[in-house]
């Protein structure tokens, strides 16, 4: 299975492509896309759309797994993220592919056993779990990629369970 993480923002949303290869992970790509922040909300949307599709038509995952925004302290910040989480969800639903959420406690817990972790818990511990050199930085890329990870991890004991991806 190849799963594609996507950490959402307008600003900088992150991006981590992992395949499960006979129980190993893989990092087959990871980053962040970014939109200019003195362009208008319409133009920074429609360039993360097109980076967004760009992104699914290059590495064709078999999910795409985008964090579920739950509570942002920051209203403004909140609306962004969700706006951005919007366009991953429909770039994957145009194209068919299925989309898993979790939450950011659900992640830090899937990766690093404790739902509570800070941000450079979650990046040492997906540098470990993907035998990376170094943890993977801005903490947006290493979200991506424990998405990923979070969905790889316990996507046969779904499949088992009969609830699909």
């Amino acid at each position: 299975m190849f799963a594609l993480g996507v950490d959402p923002g307008l600003s900088r949303c992150g991006y981590g492509a992992v395949r499960n290869v006979g129980g190993r992970l893989d990092v087959v790509a990871y980053g962040h896309l970014t939109t200019p922040p003195g362009d208008g909300l319409a133009s920074r949307l429609a360039g993360l759309w097109g980076d967004l599709e760009d992104l699914l038509d290059q590495l064709r995952p078999d999910v795409v797994v985008v964090e579920r925004v739950l509570f942002q302290v920051n209203a403004r910040t909140a609306m962004s993220v969700g706006q951005a989480s919007g366009l991953a969800l429909a770039a994957a639903a145009r194209r068919g592919v299925p989309v898993a959420e979790y939450s950011p406690n659900e992640v830090k817990l899937a990766v690093t056993g404790y739902g509570s972790a800070g941000k450079e818990q979650v990046q040492a511990m997906v540098a470990l779990l993907l035998g990376l050199e170094e943890a993977p930085r801005p903490a947006d890329r290493a979200d991506a990629l424990a998405l990923a990870i979070t969905h790889l991890s316990g996507a046969g004991l779904r499949r088992a369970a009969g609830s699909g991806s």
